[in-house]
């Protein structure tokens, strides 16, 4: 159920993140396991799982090959705030009409930080592996009190083995929460006849999912 998602880029300033105080975030206590409570915010007739595997990230979301370049490369941790690092994710994810949407939250070893000379200079950027390429740009993320969000449109083309190629694009956002990062996608089918939710969807589902990690 999870999906390969990419966004073309246009070339305009790049929106600033949603900032808190540091302070705030880690004072924030965090439960993960009430991300199961998010299925109730999906569309009606959704074809709900929450099957997650423990490794998830938005660059996973965006596609499986994950070896790709990145370009500037330290724009990489803004689809992987864990870095790398051992982390443990879990969440919701749905499947209808409007798009493929995921709610996720990851626990760290350690705080996932926003670095703000990394937004500054990764207003558009790409990854091209051999089988895909994205290219992502900056857009405006919801806020919430006591974190930092950030919020990207990932356009991506992907190669089959028939030699037919796919593009759909994913909206992503993402609050830090200190050991924790949650996030939420919204997968889609630019040249679908079917209309899709709009990218609203996914940052007001983020807003609602912080809420309900925060319960």
């Amino acid at each position: 159920m999870l999906t390969l998602l990419l966004t073309a880029c246009a070339h305009s300033k790049a929106p600033m993140p949603s900032a808190a105080p540091t302070s705030s975030v880690h004072r924030t206590a965090v439960n993960p396991a009430n991300i199961k409570r998010v299925v109730r915010e999906l569309p009606p007739k959704y074809e709900v799982t929450t099957g997650i595997p423990t490794a998830m990230s938005p660059r996973v979301i965006w596609s499986r090959d994950t070896d790709g370049t990145v370009k500037p490369p330290q724009c990489a941790t803004l689809a992987d705030p864990g870095d790398g690092r051992d982390q443990s994710a879990q969440g919701v994810s749905g499947s209808g009409a409007g798009g493929v949407i995921d709610a996720i939250v990851v626990s760290l070893p350690g705080p996932a930080v926003l670095d703000q000379d990394v937004v500054a200079t990764c207003g558009q950027w790409s990854m091209a592996s051999a089988q895909t390429t994205i290219r992502v740009r900056l857009t405006d993320p919801p806020h919430i009190d006591g974190a930092e969000t950030v919020g990207m449109v990932a356009d991506i083309k992907s190669s089959v083995e028939s030699g037919t190629e796919i593009d759909s694009r994913t909206y992503t956002f993402i609050a830090y929460l200190g050991d924790y990062y949650a996030f939420t996608t919204l997968a889609t089918d630019p040249g679908s006849a079917v209309p899709a939710l709009p990218p609203q969807f996914a940052a007001d589902l983020l807003v609602k999912t912080v809420s309900t990690l925060r319960s």
